[in-house]
């Protein structure tokens, strides 16, 4: 079955180009130039992958990202004029899997759309093998739904992206585990995974930030020198 991939840029060359390298790969390529026009073909059609730009006239990269993962948490690379190190975080903060700064060789971003896709393969295998045909698992007062992909804490809903789920669902299954930043990556992203590992570091801020909001940011612990941990205790006992 051929991949849905949607291109969302304003620049027609840049368009043209990835239309032109992806069209012999096999995938439904979907275009749009505006995050209105990739809103509506998010919504009507099964993608698996966009390939998106950081500024458009209706608004930037991190609104489009924001409105896709409230559907759907899909992979997203940006791929920008803009080099800047500020910009690249908040894109991972968002919930893009990668950034990459134009110009930039099309081979290295195929190579990088099948690492990502077979990341997406291993952290599926991940929650199978975890999830033991049930759909629903609790842990602490946590309640996940590994079919939605969802977590409640006593009926309220705690309000994650796709790798914050993943994070938090191996932590919180693992309570009292230390996971080094490099473990919690090749758990989430596979064995392959060779980007800064800081990026952990940012889901995990962004996880502690959400769970403030129920008053539970201390559940996620650190271990210096070591990694992070999941844990309901109030002293540090590891």
């Amino acid at each position: 079955m051929n991949l849905e991939l949607l291109l969302v840029f304003d620049d027609d060359d840049i368009l043209e180009e990835l239309k032109y390298a992806f069209d012999t790969e096999g995938y439904n390529i979907y275009v749009s130039r505006s995050i209105k026009e990739a809103i509506e073909i998010f919504k009507n059609r099964k993608i698996d992958f966009a390939l998106i730009d950081m500024q458009y006239k209706d608004g930037t990269g991190l609104d489009l990202k924001k409105i896709m993962s409230e559907e759907k948490d899909i992979p997203t690379i940006v791929i920008s004029t803009i080099d800047n190190d500020l910009k690249k975080v908040l894109a991972l903060e968002y919930g893009c899997d990668d950034y990459i700064v134009r110009p930039f060789n099309i081979l290295e971003l195929k190579a990088r759309i099948r690492a990502i896709l077979r990341r997406v393969i291993q952290t599926q295998k991940v929650l199978e093998e975890s999830k033991n045909k049930k759909q629903n698992l609790v842990e602490s007062g946590f309640e996940f739904n590994l079919i939605a992909r969802r977590v409640n804490y006593l009926g309220e809903n705690l309000d994650l992206t796709g790798k914050e789920f993943e994070f938090f669902f191996i932590l919180a299954l693992n309570p009292d585990t230390i996971f080094s930043r490099k473990e919690l990556a090749e758990k989430v992203w596979g064995k392959e995974y060779e980007s800064n590992l800081r990026t952990v570091d940012v889901h995990i801020r962004r996880l502690r930030e959400k769970l403030s909001l129920l008053g539970k940011e201390s559940y996620i612990k650190t271990k210096w020198g070591k990694g992070y941990y999941f844990s309901t205790k109030d002293v540090d006992d590891i």
